[in-house]
């Protein structure tokens, strides 16, 4: 089986520093003074000819870690700044500050010409935007030359989210403490925490006993396990039969694109349904998928009996004929897809999917599903996924940097894959193909949206490496959605 990487919230995070107190016999500074101690190996591992090492430290524990670190860099022979927001206010930061004066620290007020900057200010509990001074001191770090460890969270990221609600410090390297962030792997931290490392600080397993994790994190080496080899006299009648429906006039590549992707990802037969316009074309480009022109839903509704499952969004329009063709598939009984425009429409409706259905909106979409604002939805992309689950009753891929799958009774799952240059029109047509495919094959719904949103990214990543992410199209996914869709037949 796919072994996802467990993500846990603020919450369950300090019920682990309260467990890892207990098993250091109510010694809470020994936890401190091993997330100190894991830091400095972080940067001798990644910086070790840093000889100037500024130390940004914060009020609270996370400060405290900082001043434990500056404390071993400084016993090290390193020339050591530290820089505070305020006077230490926990007991245990207050600790390891007087520690590091003890032997010889001072407080400083610049980075100066510094080769490493340490981020201590904030940790899991930074809930809003920083105040002016730790504003002032984040921008500092941002156009500082030297390369940035952050320590549990970059400062200014709400680790429950990935949001920034002010400004965010842009750090090479987090290391995480204790546990993996759920708020670090999408939305806005994407662009501030670089390289993700965790320090556990050598805890039993046991401490994890009862606390469940707030999420999942798929990375593209799980994909192996989603794709099982098919049996030697597996047939096209056994692998799904995909009807893609959309292509008004003037957007009939969108859903070539879908069909395409359901094909090379497996589907045994695709047909499409589009506007009579498209169909020579379509054929052209792409001769394996079995294409109808449709311009009702008289000539829809043998197709619908036909298909294993429908797709239905690409290119689909506002229209008459978007809103009729969509009607009639929402009357169907068949597992569904429902993407860009068929979104679009649905927002309009009210109306309600069933729990094997999937949708698969951006940003834009789900928060016109969802009443609000773009920036409402990427605040907080957990909960705009949870809510769209609610609202719709299916499940849901919230695409995006750190594409979420939320489907009832499941932890959210956190795609940890996909690049910039992905965002390009076509790209969400070909999630839709991939999905559908999957689903046909077998997949329920949460499968097929969760391993069609990670072979979908992990493609994306796969064809950058070639030639980079300025100029991807949708169509260069094609060919790594066959090739990572299969496993290697010994």
């Amino acid at each position: 089986m796919h072994a996802p990487l467990p993500l846990f919230d603020p919450t369950a995070l300090r019920m682990l520093e309260a467990r890892g107190t207990a098993h250091f016999d109510g010694d809470a500074f020994a936890l401190m003074a091993r997330a100190g101690q894991a830091a400095w190996r972080c940067v001798l591992q990644h910086w070790p000819q840093a000889r100037r090492i500024a130390v940004a430290c914060g009020p609270g524990n996370n400060g405290g870690d900082g001043y434990v670190l500056a404390r071993l860099a400084r016993d090290a022979g390193r020339e050591v700044r530290v820089l505070r927001l305020a006077e230490p206010a926990s007991a245990l930061a207050q600790r390891a500050c007087a520690d590091y004066l003890a032997v010889g620290g001072v407080i400083e007020t610049e980075l100066g010409d510094c080769e490493l900057i340490v981020d201590a200010l904030f940790g899991i509990g930074l809930l809003r935007a920083p105040d002016a001074d730790a504003a002032a001191l984040i921008d500092a770090i941002n156009v500082h030359r030297a390369p940035v460890l952050a320590l549990d969270v970059p400062s200014g990221i709400d680790a429950r989210t990935g949001g920034a609600p002010g400004v965010a410090a842009m750090a090479d390297c987090t290391l995480q403490f204790l546990a993996r962030h759920r708020g670090l792997r999408t939305g806005a931290a994407l662009d501030c925490c670089g390289e993700l490392e965790l320090a556990a600080l050598e805890l039993p397993a046991s401490v994890f006993d009862g606390i469940a994790p707030a999420a999942l994190a798929y990375r593209a080496d799980a994909l192996p396990a989603f794709f099982p080899l098919r049996p030697r006299d597996s047939h096209k009648g056994r692998n799904g039969h995909v009807l893609c429906i959309g292509g008004d006039a003037g957007s009939g590549g969108a859903i070539l694109l879908a069909a395409q992707a359901a094909l090379r990802s497996g589907a045994g037969l695709v047909s499409v349904a589009t506007r009579a316009a498209h169909v020579p074309a379509l054929l052209a480009r792409c001769p394996e998928a079995m294409a109808h022109a449709v311009e009702g839903t008289a000539e829809l509704a043998p197709l619908l009996e036909r298909a294993d499952v429908v797709a239905i969004g690409p290119g689909l329009g506002q229209g008459e004929w978007g809103r009729a063709l969509l009607h009639a598939v929402l009357a169907c009984g068949k597992p569904r897809v429902f993407d860009a425009d068929a979104l679009n429409l649905l927002a309009s409706s009210g109306a309600s999917l069933r729990a094997d259905d999937i949708v698969t909106p951006h940003p834009g979409e789900a928060a016109r599903l969802l009443g609000c604002s773009n920036a409402e939805v990427q605040r907080d992309r957990f909960a705009a996924a949870a809510a769209l689950q609610a609202r719709l009753g299916c499940a849901v891929v919230l695409k995006g940097a750190g594409s979420i799958v939320q489907a009832a009774g499941h932890a959210p799952a956190v795609v940890c894959a996909g690049n910039p240059g992905m965002g390009t029109g076509g790209m969400g047509d070909v999630l839709t193909g991939v999905v559908a495919s999957l689903r046909g094959q077998g997949f329920d719904a949460r499968g097929a949206a969760v391993a069609g949103a990670l072979l979908h990214a992990a493609a994306g990543d796969a064809s950058a490496r070639e030639d980079g992410e300025r100029g991807l199209l949708p169509s260069d996914l094609l060919p790594w959605l066959r090739r990572l869709a299969n496993p290697v037949r010994r």
